[in-house]
């Protein structure tokens, strides 16, 4: 069964990091492989709520684009560089292939070689010399084995194409020679004599006692075929190791990770058809080929707290979308076939996957709850948030109940566990939650922390500003604020950049306005904070 990955958005929070790990939980209960994965890092809230249930943090995954390993490509097609040239003929015949990649002992590519190849060696390729194993032999001439005392064949190729008398007084055959002979006595005799590296009886010949014997004693490698003296000698040239014509220079590979994008890119602009695929350790997993594209194998994936393109993983349109559950209003994601889209207009996420998990009877474990009890809170602000529901109360109190904790205890103690600004820079302060929004022409970013004790940022106002300044000179914003949210007074103090200052005072329809005043009842980014700044923009 294929994996399912679930994830919420590129910010995560404690919603959607508790989503994904719920509803993979609940969907690997109803018989799916899923997994929970989180698309950045976490912030401290969500930290601590996972310490408290006993859960790891779920495995960054930086994007679902597809990637060559999601491609169905020709995988068991590696050859080893010490086996014959033959025997590489006969697998690339029977694989109906016309490149292969060349590894060593420890599959790792050392080059490829082509049908073009063995062709071209066939042409132009000096055959006196051969240089491989005594099996490689028996394998391309379709011999048998008489006599054996070398694994390594090394020497030069002759035939004993002249009479007995001429090879000895040329001295043509030494202890080098590699010598195929049909049934002649006294040439297969001087032969042993000179202790020659193989000797190759052609045409089923034998030796006799004393020859074999004498053969013995000289230890000279001996095979014997059924072929014809001028068949064995076209065929044994071919029992060399590939290594011999293995292309391993400029040749371009690919790793099983690489994007089918950038492999489409490089492989149409060049002059090969076939690429090596290779894993981390270099080792080789087969070949890929621009034919293969379309056998292509989406990644399934499952979002949970955000339904648009920009807040989901790099990629998202390569990936199969099977599943959403949000509470956010409709975005711009897309598919190409229907799916299951599971929304609710509630505070947070874990509500509707508490509505699922009663619809399918799946009973919610203590370690479940407890997440999503973090979840509710986290997103309603202990219930204070506007965007509250009477669901959302309703959920709180029932999974209080099943769990035994006291979600106004817990919740505090988590919310003050998030809330900690200790060791962070001013920089990471404004980006803890900072969610960007292009109206028009305008852009816009909304920072969000929350604090119970707002002399933490007061005592560097002034450096906050100058860090919100910079970042909405260096990035082009209209408008950059903080929001930083006080839980117990249940309401918000700002920072701004200073030339937003009339427009944020005109679309809060402020009296007047300075950095890091109070604004009370402001705690919700999506129903406070985001609309009146966007109806403003919209009409500059």
């Amino acid at each position: 069964m294929d994996k399912i990955y679930v994830f919420g958005h590129k910010k995560p929070d404690t919603d959607s990091v508790c989503s994904a790990i719920v509803l993979s939980y609940l969907k690997n209960q109803l018989g799916y492989n899923t997994e929970a994965k989180i698309l950045g890092s976490i912030n401290r809230e969500t930290e601590y709520v996972l310490k408290k249930f006993g859960f790891e943090t779920p495995k960054l995954i930086n994007d679902v684009k597809l990637q060559i390993k999601d491609v169905n490509y020709e995988k068991g097609v590696n050859f080893n560089q010490n086996d014959s040239i033959f025997k590489a003929y006969k697998f690339m015949n029977k694989k109906k292939v016309s490149m292969i990649p060349v590894v060593d002992d420890d599959q790792k590519l050392v080059g490829i070689v082509s049908m073009k190849d063995i062709a071209r060696n066939l042409i132009d390729e000096d055959y006196a010399l051969l240089d491989t194993t005594y099996e490689n032999i028996i394998e391309s001439i379709e011999g048998e084995e008489l006599l054996k005392y070398d694994n390594e064949i090394k020497g030069i190729i002759q035939a004993a194409s002249y009479q007995h008398q001429t090879l000895i007084e040329t001295e043509s055959i030494n202890k080098d020679s590699i010598l195929i002979v049909g049934d002649r006595y006294k040439v297969i005799t001087h032969a042993i004599d000179k202790k020659i590296k193989l000797l190759v009886l052609t045409g089923g010949a034998k030796l006799d006692s004393e020859q074999l014997e004498k053969a013995k004693e000289n230890k000279v490698n001996v095979i014997t075929t059924s072929y014809d003296t001028f068949k064995t000698t076209r065929f044994i040239s071919f029992a060399d190791h590939v290594s011999s014509i293995t292309l391993r220079e400029d040749i371009i590979s690919f790793n099983q990770n690489d994007f089918v994008t950038d492999f489409t890119d490089i492989a149409s602009n060049t002059k090969y058809s076939n690429f090596p695929v290779v894993d981390d350790d270099m080792k080789c997993l087969g070949f890929m080929k621009l034919a293969f594209v379309k056998n292509q194998k989406k990644k399934k994936v499952i979002l949970v707290d955000h339904n648009e393109i920009k807040q989901s993983a790099d990629g998202i349109n390569e990936a199969e979308i099977v599943e959403i559950v949000d509470h956010h209003n409709i975005g711009n994601i897309g598919t190409s076939a229907p799916i299951s889209f599971r929304t609710m207009p509630v505070g947070c996420t874990n509500t509707i996957l508490y509505t699922l998990f009663k619809e399918n009877n799946v009973e919610i474990p203590k370690n479940i709850a407890g997440l999503m009890i973090s979840a509710i809170v986290s997103d309603t602000l202990l219930l204070k948030s506007p965007t509250t529901t009477t669901l959302d109360k309703v959920v709180l109190e029932d999974l209080s109940r099943t769990s035994g904790i006291n979600y106004k205890e817990y919740g505090l103690e988590m919310l003050k566990a998030g809330a900690s600004l200790k060791g962070k820079t001013k920089e990471e302060v404004l980006y803890t939650d900072f969610k960007n929004y292009q109206i028009d022409e305008h852009r816009m970013g909304i920072g969000q922390i929350f604090t119970f004790d707002i002399d933490e940022i007061y005592q560097d106002k002034d450096r906050y500003i100058n860090v919100i300044n910079n970042c909405a000179k260096n990035n082009e914003y209209d408008i950059i604020i903080l929001f930083v949210t006080d839980v117990i007074k249940y309401g918000s103090y700002i920072l701004y950049n200073d030339s937003a200052q009339n427009m944020i005072k005109e679309a809060y329809n402020l009296d007047n306005i300075e950095q890091g005043m109070y604004l009370h009842g402001i705690v919700s980014r999506k129903k406070q904070m985001v609309p009146n700044l966007i109806d403003l923009l919209k009409r500059k």
